[in-house]
């Protein structure tokens, strides 16, 4: 019996091994590989062997279905070739040292659920075809020098739960479009050029956990609509222009909301200590939140 099992075992390596992608998505990777300078990479591809055994790629029926190359010492651009990797769900390449602007290309990854291209040197604009990714629940380019407004299309990618372009050059108001995203559960724009008003429709986003907006240049009242989300755990609004009378007049009483307004350290009724919010473990600093969200 044991003899029948290992045999079994042995056929479903062999069978995994020599599966083959199409040529056309093996192309995509060597793309990425050059355009990257694949040799110097922490953890580099015997490209004599199999796609399925290469570092970071999941291969799923013969499909590249994932790519994890993060904190992998990528150098270089992504190429727009990416885009031809029509069933992949899950791309990671954040923490490295990637320039040059997000591909539109991306857009055609209509599987595509988690990006995250956080910590690297990203330029140009997010492109408003990105919208049209209906099935991404993770956009997350945090700490790149993307710069322009975030575009109103985002609001037609129903399935987000995290955007996260904090530490970028974004400027332009948020668009009330944010507001139609009822997934959305963390919303982080902080250090960037944001101006205007906060969205009042911000307020029905019942599934939001963590407003992340501090550092920017935001002004005016503060919706107060926005204190008694449901969810919410951690808000941080510091560094800001806002009506600080309208906001000390709604802020509720009773509430499990973090608050970092430091602008004024008289206000102790903004401020909850920082340990006590996150020592739990059930939320953590919204700049060093970096889990795979998603399999992959």
């Amino acid at each position: 019996m044991s003899r029948i099992v290992l045999m079994f075992f042995l056929f479903l390596t062999c069978t995994v091994l020599s599966a083959k992608i199409p040529d056309a998505e093996r192309q995509v990777l060597l793309d990425l590989y050059e355009s990257t300078d694949g040799h110097r990479w922490f953890k580099t591809w015997n490209k004599s062997k199999p796609v399925s055994t290469w570092f970071g790629i999941t291969v799923k029926r013969n499909r590249v279905v994932a790519i994890n190359l993060m904190n992998n010492n990528l150098q270089g651009t992504i190429p727009e070739s990416i885009g031809d990797l029509s069933q992949l769900k899950f791309l990671n390449l954040a923490f490295n040292h990637l320039h040059g602007q997000l591909p539109e290309s991306i857009a055609e990854l209509k599987e595509l659920e988690v990006l995250r291209l956080g910590k690297n040197r990203l330029s140009g604009s997010i492109p408003a075809v990105f919208g049209s990714l209906n099935k991404l629940s993770v956009l997350d380019l945090f700490s790149n020098e993307i710069s322009g407004m975030i575009p109103k299309n985002i609001g037609m990618a129903q399935k987000l739960k995290v955007i996260s372009i904090s530490n970028n050059h974004i400027s332009g108001r948020i668009p009330q479009e944010i507001s139609t995203l009822k997934q959305l559960e963390r919303l982080e724009l902080a250090d960037n050029n944001v101006f205007g008003d906060v969205p009042k429709e911000l307020g029905q986003l019942s599934n939001l956990k963590m407003l992340v907006i501090s550092e920017n240049r935001l002004s005016g009242e503060f919706p107060a609509t926005v204190f008694s989300l449901p969810n919410l755990e951690v808000l941080q609004l510091q560094k800001n222009a806002f009506d600080k009378e309208h906001l000390k007049n709604n802020f509720p009483t009773q509430t499990d909301l973090a608050i970092f307004d430091f602008d004024d350290p008289e206000e102790a009724a903004f401020k909850r200590n920082f340990e006590d919010i996150y020592k739990t473990g059930d939320t953590r600093m919204a700049d060093t939140k970096f889990e795979d969200d998603g399999d992959n």
